[in-house]
């Protein structure tokens, strides 16, 4: 199983350092990356009877990375209004059904799948299209990445203490710690691109490496809903595409956020 996770990581590694350089190129990878997510979340939704409109969710939510590759801005605000119109067909597509039950689940999981899955992950094209984009995109995931590979290694190897069993049962406080330091050492292997004080540097590691804890947390907690033990199948070692990039979706619109505050 540790050598699959390499694996996949080192294939991770590569895709992202094959791409990262043109700008169009990684937009487009990202992309892929969001719309196989989106199939994975949508099937899952599947598998627990929730009925929901599963290509259109992808579609509409293929929509928000293209946009931002494209630099497309129907308005200041388009995003409020994508949401919106987005609601909107939902609603009219409902009218076709013969039944009136399980409306409100099948539009609001639908609607949080894009939000979830398409906007929080879409924000890596955002920080790609920075100032200095490369080396930030570089190292958000550098710092989600090594605090994944850190909980794997410490937990697996000292793991007693159970974190949240009922979630997770195999994480660990000891996987949870061994995950912040490996992130706050990711952190200070980024400095390099970050014109950060080194106390800064550590605070940032922690900041990131906890809400990365609480993405791959928040995805465990929806498959055991949807009562599946990975999202996909597509990553060997590691399941999905969502199981691989879970730790993100938390992650990049905060780092995304925390650069547009602080390099004002």
């Amino acid at each position: 199983m540790l050598i699959k996770r390499i694996i996949s990581t080192i294939i991770l590694a590569g895709i992202i350092a094959s791409t990262v350089l043109v700008d169009w190129l990684c937009g487009l990878a990202i992309t892929i990356f969001i719309i196989l997510g989106l199939y994975e979340f949508f099937t899952m939704l599947e598998h627990k009877g929730i009925n929901i409109y599963k290509y259109f969710g992808i579609a509409m939510g293929a929509v928000i990375p293209l946009s931002i590759l494209f630099r497309f801005e129907l308005t200041k605000a388009w995003e409020l209004l994508f949401i919106i119109l987005t609601l909107l067909f939902l609603i009219i597509m409902q009218f076709r059904r013969r039944e009136n039950s399980g409306v409100i689940v099948g539009i609001s999981t639908t609607i949080f799948g894009i939000l979830y899955v398409a906007w929080c992950f879409s924000f890596l094209i955002k920080i790609r299209y920075m100032a200095g984009g490369i080396g930030l995109l570089v190292s958000v995931v550098l710092i989600t990445k090594a605090g994944d590979i850190g909980a794997y290694l410490v937990g697996s190897r000292f793991g007693k203490t159970p974190l949240i069993p009922r979630i997770s049962p195999k994480k660990s406080v000891e996987g949870a710690i061994g995950g912040l330091l490996f992130s706050v050492l990711g952190a200070l292997a980024s400095r390099v691109f970050l014109p950060f004080s080194y106390l800064h540097i550590v605070a940032l590691g922690v900041f990131l490496g906890a809400l990365g804890q609480l993405g791959d947390l928040s995805e465990s907690l929806m498959k055991r809903d949807c009562q599946v033990k990975d999202s996909g199948n597509f990553v060997p070692g590691i399941g999905g595409i969502l199981d691989l990039l879970d730790s993100l979706l938390f992650t990049v619109p905060a780092f995304y956020f925390y650069l547009s505050i602080v390099l004002k």
